[in-house]
């Protein structure tokens, strides 16, 4: 017969839960992400917790009606809700900053940390194991190798300059003869001035960042009219 779980059993999938989301949090926390140690851990052994209590009133059902075919509550509805709910505390996560969008990685690891709840505090310590070394793997190994990787990267230009003075295309052709690719245009005409403004969102690789955005500028005050050129990665 079943019966509900002892006080070592309870230590040892909250234990490992605990152990799990320190390491995680421990990495975000030294990244200063706004979702850091103590977010972490609170998440985790909450999941821990819950998929518990979500098993222990199904035994508890069970040990009541002595196996009578009666109505008995379903072990995953909590730790469905559980996942659900944790969508709420990922998305704060995530911040637009200009054309950069941050906190996606704070956010899966926090979903990724209350699967690691539910699995402990199922007692697949296995399962959950694995799962613990993916993820560290994930954060602390694969950063070295993305370093290496010649990712896409954007920045926006804003060029302000007269209106009669280099047309359009030239502009374009100059820029892009740097090495970058115009991705998107806007223009703002100050007719009382005779100026215009264009900002011009530009795509790249990423290496070189600092040199590049001084060809492409340097490149920008050389045509004639330009005033001002504001560069923003």
């Amino acid at each position: 017969m079943l019966e509900p779980y002892g006080f070592f059993d309870l230590l040892l999938r909250i234990g490992c839960t605990l152990i799990a989301s320190t390491i995680i949090g421990l990495e975000r926390e030294s990244h200063g992400r706004a979702a850091g140690l103590r977010t972490v851990m609170i998440v985790g052994v909450a999941a821990c917790i819950a998929m518990i209590l979500s098993e222990r009133f199904y035994v508890e059902s069970i040990l009541v009606t002595h196996g009578a075919a009666t109505p008995r509550p379903d072990p995953t509805r909590l730790a469905a809700g559980i996942l659900s709910g944790i969508g709420f505390i990922g998305a704060g996560s995530i911040i637009r900053n200009g054309n950069r969008v941050q906190g996606v990685t704070t956010a899966a690891t926090l979903w990724m940390t209350t699967i690691l709840g539910l699995t402990f505090g199922d007692g697949q310590y296995l399962l959950g194991v694995m799962g613990l070394i993916v993820m560290l793997v994930a954060l602390f190994v694969l950063p070295r190798f993305e370093n290496r990787v010649k990712n896409d990267f954007y920045a926006i230009i804003t060029i302000k300059l007269h209106i009669d003075s280099v047309s359009d295309n030239e502009l374009k052709s100059k820029i892009e003869a740097e090495g970058v690719r115009i991705k998107r245009v806007e223009i703002n005409y100050d007719l009382q001035h005779a100026q215009k403004t264009l900002a011009c969102e530009l795509k790249f690789k990423k290496s070189g960042l600092f040199a590049l955005s001084q060809r492409v500028i340097q490149a920008t005050l050389t045509c004639p009219g330009v005033i001002q050129v504001d560069w923003k990665a």
